[in-house]
């Protein structure tokens, strides 16, 4: 049972600052902030769960299932992640790259004490056995130490290239021969950035990259010394009662340098076959992953292939809804659509067993999820893209980016749009921080 309280607040953004620094005496930490981007199907404007009551860890086999028993048992808030590596527990792979990161498959945790903010409303849930504590944790929250953030300057990390260009070349042209063959239709391949013996201010470089960014689905995660900085633009999977809703993003443009620029490039990427393909593919195969819990005749494209623009970059964008039929478990629907099919290709088993072959780093956390159950069932996930994972134990930070491969792929145009949306990522990072 959890003791409630809600508070109209003001001056949001200095709210959500101090929320975040005061959350860091925690170990166990998640911050998911929409950055005010507000979308049909947003719930909260931010959530933040610190402090676990009960956790679950392990290993991808038999993931799903331990997850499932987990929720049903806790009927609660969950708060975690999903790695792409738990496609291993949902089909026969495997995962034998180079794993600087050393995260664990699945790690979920009921937290002791929550935060819910929505327009200007803050609605605090803690666990009964922490409830005297609020008072003072808003104390804490609403007049914060000026001794919280006098940290020395850290620095700049120097980012090297998992796969050198061209290598990486080499590998796109590699799959285009798949491609060519019939083994796949496209495939999203992704290279590692690195640096080894990095020391990083987790906190600090978290909240540069969500000021240049300023994504609708961005997150900081924290769990015994392993944090991931998330940037994220979209959305893997949320149900709201009996429906679910998947926003698959594929095609991607830069911002322009001037208005009319930024209009043209929009327009170009609206129009662009190529792009336009992506996109539509993993519709179809969205909508295939759905069917799988939906009721019959229940799974819809509500979107198709809308452009919508952040600070960094344009991306084409889908909505596909679907009603979940009765008697079918939650963590099934993760199960049966896990990992997404804008991080793997169509067809998907094919898709990610070329993957493994051709990438040489283990993507763990990336091309996850991160995100939330809450005690009615209903949850809400997003995908671990634009994001820098760092483990402060190892000194190891790492970031990966990728793009889809398709028939009309060219290798070069594929390289330069992975620098483009490794920029910010690099840039908070080989700077002071």
């Amino acid at each position: 049972m959890r003791t409630i309280k809600k508070l109209q607040v003001g001056n949001i953004p200095a709210l959500k600052t101090s929320l975040l620094k005061w959350a860091q005496q925690y170990t166990e930490v998640v911050w998911l902030d929409s950055n005010n981007y507000h979308q049909k199907h947003s719930i909260y404007d931010a959530v933040l769960a610190v402090d676990a009551f009960t956790a679950i860890e392990t290993s991808a086999k038999g993931a799903f299932d331990r997850l499932q028993e987990y929720q049903q048992v806790t009927r609660d808030w969950l708060f975690g992640y999903l790695s792409y590596d738990l496609k291993n527990d949902t089909e026969d792979l495997h995962s034998e790259n180079f794993d600087g990161l050393k995260f664990p498959d699945l790690y979920f945790f009921q937290p002791k004490k929550m935060f819910l903010l929505k327009d200007d409303q803050l609605e605090l849930q803690y666990l009964r056995m922490v409830d005297d504590e609020m008072d003072e944790d808003l104390e804490a929250i609403f007049n914060p130490s000026e001794e919280d953030r006098k940290k020395p300057f850290l620095t700049p990390v120097e980012i090297q290239s998992r796969i050198p260009k061209e290598k990486y070349l080499e590998k796109v042209t590699e799959m285009l021969g798949h491609i060519q063959r019939g083994d796949i239709y496209e495939a999203n391949f992704c290279q590692e950035f690195f640096s080894e013996n990095a020391v990083i201010d987790p906190l600090r470089v978290y909240e540069h990259l969500n000021a240049i960014s300023r994504p609708p689905f961005a997150g900081f995660l924290k769990l015994s010394g392993k944090y991931l900085l998330s940037a994220s633009p979209e959305r893997y999977l949320q149900k709201k009662g009996s429906t679910l809703i998947s926003q698959p993003i594929k095609g991607t443009a830069p911002r322009g340098v001037d208005p009319d620029d930024d209009q043209k490039r929009i327009n170009d990427l609206q129009n662009d076959p190529k792009e336009r393909s992506e996109n539509v593919m993993i519709v179809d195969l969205v909508r295939n992953d759905l069917s799988k819990t939906a009721k019959k005749g229940s799974v819809k494209v509500e979107e198709l292939c809308r452009v919508y623009s952040f600070e960094q970059v344009h991306q084409m964008i889908s909505t596909v809804t679907s009603q979940l039929a009765e008697g079918i478990p939650v963590v099934e629907v993760l199960k049966t659509t896990f990992p997404m099919g804008s991080m793997t290709g169509a067809p998907k088993i094919s898709a990610m067993q070329i993957i493994e072959e051709l990438e040489e780093t283990r993507r763990g956390l990336y091309s996850g999820a991160v995100g939330y159950f809450t005690p009615e069932d209903d949850f809400d996930f997003n995908v671990v893209i634009r994001s820098i994972l760092y483990n402060e134990k190892e000194k190891y930070v790492s970031f990966s980016v990728g793009g889809a491969i398709t028939s009309k792929s060219l290798p070069e145009n594929e390289y330069l749009e992975c620098l483009v949306k490794a920029r910010a990522l690099k840039q908070v990072l080989e700077q002071e921080q």
